[in-house]
């Protein structure tokens, strides 16, 4: 143990923990920075907004792209991890699957420029779809079995279908100030129900 690292933490341990810690805090200021001003922002914006310098936004994605793809990649995980936190804290399972469905049309109307940025010729961004798939249908397939076997939905609905058409309805709500999807996907929601389903 040394003076300056914190009792049973070796000096490398820590520098990896606060590397962690200012990537996260990047990933989340780019986050925030592609909502409000897409993902060709300057840098030194995402730098300021992180609290950092912006060769350690460098140090950690060395291009615009891998910035990019990890801030896609981040915003996945946590719609990801949000569907089991919800069905084992929501009240039902229907109240896991709305909350959950929430959580990704949150993902889908704030990620700016992020569909151009995907449908790009760079390599990095090919695998992203796949990855966003192969991550959030099991989740949302979950939600949807856990509603159907409580007898609040009614079975049958494909966990893809569900993703693409809220992913559908969320189109043009950039461009529209009038539209609002949400207010569609809580329909389409009351549809899937069970009649007797409160």
């Amino acid at each position: 143990m040394t003076a300056d690292s914190p009792a049973g933490e070796s000096p490398s341990r820590g520098k990896r923990a606060d590397a962690q810690r200012n990537r996260e805090t990047v990933l989340a200021a780019a986050a925030e920075v592609f909502v409000t001003s897409g993902v060709d922002a300057p840098i030194r914006q995402i730098a300021t907004r992180a609290g950092v310098g912006m060769g350690t936004i460098y140090r950690h994605f060395p291009t615009r792209a891998d910035l990019v793809t990890a801030v896609y990649r981040h915003q996945i995980e946590a719609c990801a991890e949000a569907g089991p936190n919800l069905l084992a804290s929501a009240d039902s399972p229907l109240d896991a699957l709305r909350e959950w469905i929430d959580l990704f049309v949150d993902f889908l109307v704030t990620k700016h420029g992020l569909a151009d940025a995907l449908q790009s010729d760079d390599d990095r961004f090919a695998a992203l779809h796949d990855y966003f798939l192969d991550r959030l249908l099991p989740v949302c397939a979950e939600l949807l079995d856990a509603a159907v076997k409580a007898g609040l939905i009614r079975p049958g609905t494909q966990p893809y279908e569900l993703m693409r058409g809220i992913g559908n309805l969320c189109i043009g709500r950039d461009n529209d100030p009038r539209y609002d999807p949400r207010r569609l996907i809580a329909l389409l929601l009351q549809g899937l129900r069970q009649p007797h389903a409160s």
